[in-house]
């Protein structure tokens, strides 16, 4: 295979953004140069490389714009429910069920996890530590121990697998060129054995610091707390509608239940790859968040819903701009990569369009050695290295086209798509790094954040390192 001066400066690019991200800086600078130049050289004008570096963000945004409108209305819903106070009420009833430490780690973890796959674990953190960590303490838990509960059920296993409103898997496998909806079994499963073995872990390296409900250092950690949660908390409810707090407190859990109960059922009669999902899916319940969001303001506002929805939308789109706008860049240059896309972003249409990162993997196939093994924690190492810029999501990009290359008859892509979003997702989504998320679960929980890293770090490697080999054995 011969290969262009496009294709290496392309090569140098990718290595660019790796190193870059293993310092922790950030790597939309280098991926739109590096996407300009290697246009440029490629089309011979300087003019196709101003064309082609727009095209990219271009052919990016319109991927990846309905991630964005799922984020919004999901975030909006959840922001009209704060103002009613149904936000509170749905979680309250579920203190009642923690008796003691042990029992109060494993309903934190649930409770954590079911409220992070609707509505992602970043907007449910202040939620979960001013009401769920609390109650969880006073029946025993260590604050650490809670703070433990809640990164790893929230920001990693909820998040690494996105089964609800599906961002991640629907980045990897746009990448890989696969479908979501297969993408999506494996990296929940993956997601569940990684979870499964870090909770498990942490809970028997840390079961006999539980403490008894009479315990004296319970009052100075709920001390501590409080007076972290009443400085970052400034929003509370503008006027008392208990009425409809209790209706949309039932009404919100209900219907997202019935919205899964009923994605599951058409996948179970469907078959593997005919259910409900992917752009489907996500479709669905950004429809059920809109009609709630509708209704929750009406009911709010009355006369002034009009505006408050407005209110709502707007910073459901600056939250889903925050999180999500940086990928645009990253993916565009490694759209450039693919075939699929690259035809668009350098206007060639599909006259035969380059396929640079697929190129430069095969190129390099007859001096690797063929091993699944070899592929597989390939992509798992470059997912942890892509996930220490602290997003978790802005390598998703970069793992998805890999394991596209990667793939061969031992492994295929979708196998190495979950297990690259597996290691991306566990490390910046913020379970193991300081500058990601996990910033705010430390902050609201009153913990040190290094101290957290280093109680999160064993068990979440130990449990992408299985997951890893378990899905090698699976799939």
């Amino acid at each position: 295979m011969d290969l262009t001066i496009s294709h290496w400066i392309y090569g140098l690019f990718t290595l660019i953004i790796i190193i870059t991200m293993i310092f922790r800086r950030g790597v939309v600078l280098p991926t739109l140069l590096g996407t300009f130049l290697v246009a440029w050289i490629y089309q011979g004008s300087v003019i196709d490389g101003f064309t082609a570096v727009f095209n990219a963000n271009l052919v990016a945004a319109k991927e990846l714009f309905n991630i964005f409108l799922i984020i919004t209305f999901m975030v909006a819903l959840l922001h009209s429910l704060r103002d009613l106070g149904a936000d509170k009420r749905m979680i309250q009833p579920i203190e009642k069920f923690m008796v003691n430490g042990h029992i109060a780690y494993f309903v934190l973890i649930a409770v954590t996890y079911i409220i992070s796959l609707f509505f992602w674990p970043t907007p449910a953190v202040p939620l979960i530590c001013a009401l769920l960590v609390p109650a969880a303490i006073r029946a025993g838990l260590p604050v650490m121990v809670a703070a433990m509960a809640v990164a790893l059920a929230g920001q990693g296993m909820a998040l690494s697998s996105d089964y609800v409103i599906q961002v991640a898997p629907g980045l990897s496998a746009t990448a890989a060129g696969v479908e979501t909806a297969e993408l999506l079994d494996q990296a929940l499963i993956l997601s569940l054995i990684t979870g499964g073995i870090a909770i498990g872990l942490a809970y028997l390296i840390n079961r006999k610091s539980i403490r008894k409900k009479d315990d004296p250092r319970i009052d100075r950690e709920l001390a501590a707390m409080q007076g972290i949660e009443e400085e970052k908390q400034n929003k509370t409810e503008s006027k008392n509608l208990p009425l409809w707090s209790k209706t949309f407190a039932i009404l919100v859990p209900v219907s997202m239940l019935v919205v899964m109960i009923y994605m599951v059922s058409t996948k179970l009669t469907a078959g593997r790859m005919g259910g409900f999902e992917g752009g489907d899916g996500a479709a669905f319940i950004g429809g059920v968040a809109i009609v709630l969001l509708l209704l929750s303001t009406i009911a709010f506002g009355k006369h002034r819903a009009l505006d408050y929805i407005s209110e709502h939308i707007v910073d459901g789109f600056t939250f889903a701009f925050k999180a999500m706008g940086p990928v645009i860049p990253i993916a565009g240059f490694f759209f450039l990569g693919s075939s699929d896309f690259a035809g668009n972003i350098l206007s060639v249409g599909d006259s035969a369009p380059p396929a640079f990162l697929f190129d430069l993997v095969q190129s390099t196939q007859e001096f690797l050695p063929q091993s699944a093994f070899l592929a597989a924690f390939s992509i798992l190492i470059i997912g942890i290295i892509t996930g220490l810029d602290g997003s978790g999501f802005s390598g998703l990009p970069l793992t998805g086209a890999l394991s596209g290359a990667l793939a061969d008859g031992s492994i295929d892509a979708t196998t190495l798509a979950a297990i690259g979003q597996m290691g991306s997702i566990w490390t910046g989504g913020g379970t193991i790094i300081a500058w990601s998320s996990l910033v705010a679960v430390a902050g609201f929980c009153g913990v040190p954040v290094m101290e957290l890293v280093r109680k999160n770090f064993g068990p979440v490697m130990l449990g992408l390192i299985i997951s890893t080999v378990l899905a090698l054995i699976i799939f």
